[in-house]
């Protein structure tokens, strides 16, 4: 199971968006039907199934006590909310997810493998323009790869 593709959307008035059809029916061949929303790295938010999301729990939870564990849950742990899936396929995003990822009316969803990542446009456009930078500076990489 994978979670691939790009799609643009839009934020309702009460701060919903729909997940893609294809993502809600991976979820479902995982026999799942939430997935687990925090805070990403990238500026933006990474939403989880429930299995994947409970190896990150137990991966954090291993860790020795000290500053990279209390980052982790501040930044991931905390921050988490569980989201089930209303009939029109959409996901509440609350106001303090909204703020951090600076989604106000156009996102894009997008896979990433084993998690669905939701951006700004705006957002989406830097992490894209960054990620060229990074993939430019290492042709030998990305022909390695046959691409």
């Amino acid at each position: 199971m994978s979670f691939t593709g790009e799609f643009h959307n839009s934020i309702d008035a009460k701060g919903r968006i729909s997940i893609p059809a294809r993502f809600r029916e991976a979820l479902r061949q995982l026999g799942d039907e939430s997935l687990t929303l925090t805070k990403n790295m990238d500026g933006g938010l990474s939403a989880y199934p429930s299995a994947h999301w409970q190896d990150i729990e137990k991966g954090i939870a291993a860790i020795p006590a000290g500053p990279r564990r209390t980052a982790l849950n501040r930044l991931v742990l905390n921050p988490a909310e569980s989201c089930s899936f209303d009939k029109q396929g959409r996901i509440q995003l609350s106001q303090a997810l909204r703020a951090h990822a600076g989604l106000e009316q156009d996102v894009v969803v997008v896979g990433g493998f084993e998690k669905i990542d939701i951006f700004s446009q705006a957002r989406y456009a830097e992490v894209n323009r960054e990620s060229q930078e990074l993939l430019r500076a290492d042709p030998q990489f990305v022909a390695d790869l046959g691409l």
